[in-house]
């Protein structure tokens, strides 16, 4: 880092003290992050040598801004909601005044970058454009960035407007701890109200490879810019398919000026009569409606290269779905129609025009019903959520794909989705939780979310599941989910049906994670399992996780209040856990039941062991949730407080740890 950088000093963007200004009170959590290897790399703002072998293997670098050479301010590490170090990766990034730099070494060969970044809003909401240079020995390149894709603000399901009123005046907010339509005197509500969502990202391919230790300097110029993280990598050359059916002979436009849906779905139709796969070649095709697919193959020249982008487009009326928009997506056929088989979309990317939250709208990147199906090696960005299926169907394959900037969830398998496989997928700032599945009204069964990275979910849960039989959730990497969530969340909750078979989290880790709950003003878990609609009736097993630096909890076991003596959170497994750092306890039990610990090691625990409170009857008995220890339990964390003794602080001094290291 070199002598110019300027640390501690006041964010200079006055949407930074909002947290403190609506009196969220949540931890700074300033410990020293952990160091990057020698290189500069980083896996999810850590040491990669603490997350091998878990998350996306994916093809890029990562190097963080606050660890890089600079003449702009570092700002955080901070985890207060509605700051900008909270979205950040790792809690902390780099603001530039015009200006100003940040320059990263790169740690090998590259020919492409990444920088995710934040700049402004307008005035009156809506975003701004800025240019960014980018230099380095070879050439100099600006990047014109955006902030139309960012800046929400407000409550669910929030509004691009900074100046807009209370949206529901008629909740109970945290702010003012009361209800503010029956209040008086009503509350003063400082506006901007709960902005969040600051941070996009740009992919920018540079005019030649560059070799390992050659420098990337990017400079703001015209509005004060946030510097997050820089992602390199060395890309291939785009993939020619001569065999495919090509799309530009129906028609379709690579420069982007004409609409080419009509022209791809002819392709499309042609190349299922000939039982041939569509090819879509280097170039930017406009978009801007679904293309509805079915037994067909669909590839591209690479995600870099082959481009789907849209503009989202308003409907003369509202769709039998309930959809008001339209946009780029290519969606099977609904379930209620038979849904569609043996579809396999490819490297290309699909770039919407989301800019709000809409939840009748189906303006996903894939969308619909499809079995027997892959979508690999996608990248997806700016439309509602990246895939979303409306089952039933069945064993679709989610590989290896990048799923960044959405306004919704990442994916979810929503509603009878049997024998499915999320894997290898890289996700990173969505609007809601970034995988889930949701068995609403018809059960799920038999699925796996297994090796895929998630950063800086701004809003619910890294990883969800919502009732559903025999699921498994493995190897996966987990981090810095910001608020009303937090890494891996299991819950009877928003009409899902039960849990049945097995549950398993299996090898996962989570960093900083364990976040502050706005609406409880408590602390959650990195793992949180929450009763509300019902028990846990399956066999519930946490095994081989590693939850690192934990802004609360580790594990949270808890019931909503008004049904806590009618659901219990029974006979849950945790085996070979490592709990390395929490700003409060291992445990917090808020609920009837009972869980077994057989082999959990903890070391820099805040606060006490266990924050046992059970159903908050304090019976003289104890607690009404019982710990058992099935031996190899290290750091003195749990025999205390066997087998019921009651701890119940929800609200402890927050002690934060130090940065995670090597076991």
């Amino acid at each position: 880092m070199s002598s110019a950088v300027r640390t501690g000093a006041p964010p200079r963007w006055p949407v930074l003290l909002l947290g403190v200004l609506l009196g969220a009170t949540a931890v700074p959590h300033a410990a020293g992050a952990t160091a990057p290897a020698a290189d500069g790399v980083t896996r999810a703002a850590l040491d990669p040598a603490l997350v091998a072998g878990r998350g996306a293997p994916v093809a890029f670098l990562e190097q963080e801004a606050e660890h890089a050479d600079t003449t702009g301010t570092v700002i955080g590490p901070d985890r207060t909601a509605y700051t900008l170090p909270a979205e950040a990766s790792g809690r902390s990034a780099v603001t530039l005044d015009p200006g100003e730099w940040v320059e990263f070494t790169l740690p090998r060969t590259a020919n492409a970058i990444t920088v995710r970044y934040s700049i402004p809003d307008a005035p009156g909401g809506g975003g701004i454009t800025a240019p960014l240079s980018v230099t380095t020995r070879h050439e100099s390149r600006t990047m014109t960035l955006t902030s139309q894709y960012s800046w929400l603000y407000n409550q669910y399901p929030f509004t691009n407007d900074p100046g807009a009123d209370l949206l529901h005046p008629e909740w109970w907010i945290t702010e003012c701890q009361c209800v503010p339509a029956a209040t008086t005197p009503a509350p003063v509500i400082t506006k901007p109200f709960r902005p969040a969502h600051f941070y996009d990202e740009q992919r920018l391919l540079l005019g030649r490879a560059y070799r390992a230790g050659d420098r990337i300097r990017l400079t703001a110029r015209t509005v004060p810019t946030t510097i997050d993280l820089l992602d390199s990598e060395l890309v291939g050359l785009p993939r020619i398919d001569l065999t495919g059916v090509n799309v530009l002979l129906f028609g379709a436009d690579p420069t982007g000026r004409r609409d080419s849906a009509p022209a791809i779905e002819r392709a499309v139709a042609y190349a299922k009569r000939i039982h041939r796969k569509v090819y879509l070649p280097p170039g930017v095709f406009q978009v801007n409606r679904h293309i509805v697919v079915d037994d067909v193959t669909i590839t591209g020249a690479g995600n870099w290269y082959t481009i789907l982008k849209g503009r989202e487009v308003a409907l003369a009326e509202p769709a039998p779905d309930g959809s008001v928009h339209t946009g780029v997506g290519f969606y099977g056929r609904s379930a209620a129609e038979g849904g569609s088989r043996n579809v396999h979309l490819s490297d290309f990317a699909i770039q919407g025009d989301v800019r709000e939250r809409i939840d009748t709208d189906q303006v996903n990147g894939v969308g619909g019903a499809m079995s027997d199906s892959t979508i690999d090696r996608l990248y997806i960005q700016h439309t509602k959520v990246g895939l979303w299926f409306d089952g039933p169907m069945s064993n679709t394959r989610v590989t290896n794909n990048v799923i960044v900037d959405q306004i919704a969830d990442g994916l979810n398998f929503h509603t009878g989705v049997v024998n499915s496989v999320a894997r290898g997928n890289f996700v990173r700032n969505t609007g809601d939780d970034a995988l889930a599945m949701w068995a609403e009204k018809t059960t799920n069964s038999g699925n796996t979310f297994d090796r895929n990275t998630i950063q800086s979910p701004t809003l619910a849960n890294g990883i969800a599941i919502y009732g559903g039989r025999d699921t498994t959730v493995s190897n996966n990497l987990i981090a810095d989910p910001v608020r009303e969530g937090s890494a891996l969340h299991a819950g009877t909750r928003f009409g899902a049906e039960p849990f049945t078979g097995f549950l398993r989290f299996t090898n996962n880790t989570t960093a900083r994670a364990g976040t502050f709950e706005l609406n409880w003003r408590i602390g959650l878990g990195a793992i949180w399992l929450y009763s509300l609609e019902g028990g846990f009736d399956a066999d519930v097993r946490v095994t081989g996780d590693h939850y690192l630096d934990s802004t609360y909890n580790a594990i949270m076991l808890v019931a909503e209040w008004g049904v806590k003596d009618l659901h219990s959170i029974d006979d849950i497994t945790f085996k070979d856990i490592r709990v390395d750092g929490t700003g409060t306890s291992v445990l917090s039990a808020r609920a009837g039941g009972s869980a077994s610990f057989e082999n959990v090691d903890a070391r820099n625990v805040g606060a006490v062991g266990v924050n046992n409170c059970g159903r908050f009857g304090f019976p003289a008995t104890g607690s009404e949730f019982g710990l058992t220890d099935l031996g190899g339990n290290d750091g003195g964390w749990l025999a205390p407080y066997l087998p019921n003794a009651i701890t119940c602080d929800d609200r402890p001094p927050v002690v934060a740890p130090p940065a995670p290291s090597e076991w």
